[in-house]
């Protein structure tokens, strides 16, 4: 179980990847988070020119759910809507934020895998 800190304009806020992210994310979305960060890892990587490519709306509503699932993870006092709980929020570069995210949740695999071989 790994948790990070970020700051998002004026509020910090800490997310929390664990074996439960899976399950809970199918429970509240009904997708499975592995395909769908696959889907949004490949949408953010690097296009060879150092741009970014933009992100599709189906990518945000990923980056959004799985911002809401972490964040609640970390603090079941957050609301329970993930509508309420980005109204908490001004606008934010969905940019700053996503490679957190990405990292906090590929340390937690990586984490997973070495276990196993041990």
């Amino acid at each position: 179980m790994l948790s990070k800190t970020v700051k998002i304009g004026d509020r910090e806020v800490t997310f929390k990847s664990s074996a439960a992210i899976p399950r809970m994310y199918r429970i509240k979305f009904g997708r499975d988070i592995f395909r769908d960060l696959t889907k949004l890892e490949k949408s953010y990587k690097d296009r060879g020119d150092g741009e970014k490519q933009n992100l599709e709306i189906d990518d945000l509503e990923i980056f959004e759910n799985v911002a809401y699932i972490m964040a609640l993870h970390a603090d079941p006092t957050i609301p329970k809507t993930i509508d309420e709980w980005l109204d908490q929020f001004e606008m934010f570069s969905i940019y700053e934020i996503l490679p957190e995210i990405l990292e906090l949740w590929g340390s937690n695999l990586f984490t997973d895998v070495k276990a196993r071989k041990n």
